[in-house]
């Protein structure tokens, strides 16, 4: 073996030496080329098995079973907040209508979830609830595809096909797959004939024998061939998609058997990012409250102790990890702090502790516990730290000043009688240093809501950068509801108003452009904290942040008002009887009949209607739906979004929730 720099030429990037070739340059010399990617998932797995090690010492996530019941149905159920791979919005509708029960359909879904052969889920899905209806374009193809409900998914499929129907070696077969991978349109158009008829040397001995050879019919050969062709370019390798797959199942295993421990090691990772908002209303909806930040509980992440998640003491702002691990070992060597005082005489020493980091400390609650208010605390912090520095000063000179009064306790100062900060007042705080409302939030009362209105949080927009959705793409048209945080007025050329406004909700915050003319219309209401309806549309652009642009905007009435009006408008209008049936749009996957589809539900009000929306979100398309309920005896229609696809397992889970007589086919 030889030096690298002997076949390639060489740079250094940085501290990295670094090859100038390309790596296809760099494969066609015969070097191997290797891909490390770095997935903060595995951290939040470490650190969570940390967390449960405290319980249970010799626990390892590296030895889960993979077929546990609950994981599956905490997936089917799309409650994969924090779960790799799963977190997308299409995803959560994916994992629904598929309903996964062992390792390998998650091994396909996260295959199958992406551009191209996201066509093909459909599909998919149906045969895998039908697998007596699939079909293979031949038999050869049974012992292949089986395993995939006759979808071809995986890239090893490819090369199975090539090997077991044109008879191509597995070399020859990798490199058709990567041809087409690559979209090598005339490497393709060569191997399309030695797919089908074969291959001979030149002493005219059969190299491959090809389809025909082997007693396919050419049209089916062609027609395999074809399919192939437009499904490589995009298809993962199986054994990646399997590593993604077992990553997945451990935070999801995580997640459903040890929701503390991991949500705790979740939002550690997430500090530093836009989705710690999110994560901790996914907190609030798995009951696991997560308390601020303490200087005598807190650690530099957020730890899990006594069934509540403590705030981390890193994600105050101002306090460098240096000053947070000097207080943990200062609290663990000398025990709790027991007073403002105590706290500020026994940390000021260190340099990093300054007036900045204190104030952080106050306003995010990590001091609330030492028997001062917020308010006494910053009203008598800058002359508590001046004595704290001239006390130093004196112990370095041996003096003690003439007025100093050398019987104060070190856990006494006099404290101001004041009121406490107003609620609104302490969540204001705790925003400006931790980016987050702690205490409790504005937008807690309005969280059924968002359902009703089919309202997007922010966090959903803000991840499409990073998790694209068909369903969020640029220019689609979507409704806010969140609280005004921040306004930045600006004048046009032509000297009018508009504004940009950071929309709040419980999963983050999100720009919200308001252009003149609906700015002259709604100025009143753009105030800070005011809570409102947004109707807009979205703007994903290369390099920025998601956005929207307002269309309309108005003020959110009471939560309780808004929940039951939304659900009351879903019922336009009665109908005196069902009109005939339009014609359905036409689908390529398999639909169970083409008529009107009618529901008997006790009332709009009921359990089982709310349960059956959810369900409704998946399953949306062209077919109108019809309500008949109990309560008043009258046939009402839905607004449009209730537009159905009648999948068989639609109709199955709402069968599941009215029971099977109520769900009826008016043809």
């Amino acid at each position: 073996a030889r030096p690298v720099r002997e076949y390639v030429p060489l740079c250094v990037n940085g501290d990295v030496v670094a090859t100038q070739y390309t790596m296809t340059v760099l494969e066609e010399l015969g070097l191997l080329k290797m891909d490390f990617l770095g997935l903060r998932n595995l951290t939040v797995i470490a650190d969570a098995e940390r967390l449960i090690r405290q319980k249970v010492p010799d626990f390892s996530a590296e030895s889960l079973p993979t077929d546990d019941e609950a994981v599956y149905a905490m997936l089917s159920a799309g409650n994969t907040e924090g779960v790799f791979q799963f977190e997308s919005g299409g995803m959560k509708r994916v994992l629904s209508g598929l309903r996964p029960d062992c390792f390998e359909d998650l091994i396909a879904v996260i295959s199958l979830y992406r551009p191209g052969p996201m066509d093909s889920i459909p599909k998919y899905i149906y045969n895998r609830h039908h697998p007596d209806e699939v079909r293979y374009a031949h038999p050869r193809l049974r012992p292949i595809l089986d395993v995939t409900y006759g979808c071809i998914v995986y890239q090893e499929q490819v090369m199975q096909i090539f090997r077991e129907l044109a008879g191509y070696s597995l070399g020859r077969a990798d490199l058709v797959r990567r041809a087409m991978s690559k979209k090598k349109h005339d490497v393709m158009q060569k191997e399309r004939e030695i797919f089908l008829h074969g291959q001979t040397d030149a002493a005219g001995q059969v190299t491959v024998e090809g389809c025909i050879r082997r007693g396919i019919p050419e049209e089916t050969a062609i027609r395999i061939f074809d399919e192939m062709s437009s499904f490589a370019s995009y298809a993962f390798n199986k054994s990646h998609a399997a590593a993604y797959a077992l990553v997945a199942y451990r935070t999801a295993w995580l997640k459903c058997r040890y929701p503390g421990e991991y949500m705790a090691a979740l939002l550690t990772s997430a500090m530093d990012s836009d989705r710690l908002p999110g994560y901790m209303a996914e907190c609030d909806r798995l009951q696991l409250s997560v308390l601020p930040p303490s200087v005598n509980e807190s650690g530099d992440g957020f730890t899990f102790s006594g069934g509540h998640i403590r705030f981390g003491l890193l994600a105050i702002r101002n306090l460098g990890r240096t000053l947070s691990q000097a207080i943990c070992r200062e609290r663990e060597e000398n025990g709790a702090f027991t007073s403002f005082y105590s706290f500020c005489s026994r940390v000021s020493a260190y340099r990093e502790c300054n007036r900045r980091a204190l104030e952080s400390m106050i306003k995010a609650g990590a001091l609330d516990g030492l028997g001062a208010s917020r308010a006494q605390m910053l009203a008598v912090l800058p002359a508590l730290l001046a004595q704290l520095s001239d006390s130093a000063r004196g112990d370095i000179s041996g003096q003690i000043g003439f007025f100093d009064d050398a019987s104060m306790g070190t856990d006494e100062y006099p404290l101001p009688d004041l009121p406490e900060y107003t609620l609104s007042e302490r969540l204001a705080m705790e925003k400006e240093v931790t980016g987050m409302y702690l205490s409790g939030h504005p937008m807690t009362p309005y969280r059924d809501a968002y359902r009703a209105l089919r309202a997007v949080t922010a966090g959903t927009l803000l991840r499409l950068r990073e998790e694209p959705s068909p369903r969020y793409t640029d220019g689609a048209s979507v409704c806010l509801l969140g609280m005004v945080g921040s306004i930045r007025k600006k004048a046009t050329k032509s000297g009018a108003s508009m504004a940009y406004v950071q929309l709040e909700d419980l999963t983050g915050s999100i720009e919200v452009l308001v252009f003149p003319r609906q700015f002259a219309q709604s100025a009143a209401l753009l105030r800070e904290g005011e809570k409102l309806i947004v109707q807009g549309k979205l703007a994903l652009r290369d390099e920025e942040p998601p956005h929207v642009t307002a269309d309309s905007l108005r003020a959110a009435p009471p939560p309780e008002q808004l929940t039951a009006a939304a659900l009351q408008n879903a019922a336009q209008r009665p109908v005196p009887a069902v009109p005939a049936a339009a014609p359905a749009e036409k689908k390529t996957e398999p639909a169970a009949h083409s008529a009107h589809r009618g529901l008997r539900i006790p009332s709009l009000q009921s359990r089982e209607w709310k349960r059956a929306m959810l369900v409704l979100d998946i399953f949306t398309g062209n077919e109108p739906l019809f309500l008949r309920c109990a309560d008043t005896g009258k046939l009402v229609r839905p607004s449009v979004r209730f537009g159905v696809w009648p999948d068989p397992v639609l109709l199955a889970e709402l069968g599941r929730i009215f029971g099977e007589d109520n769900v009826r086919f008016i043809e």
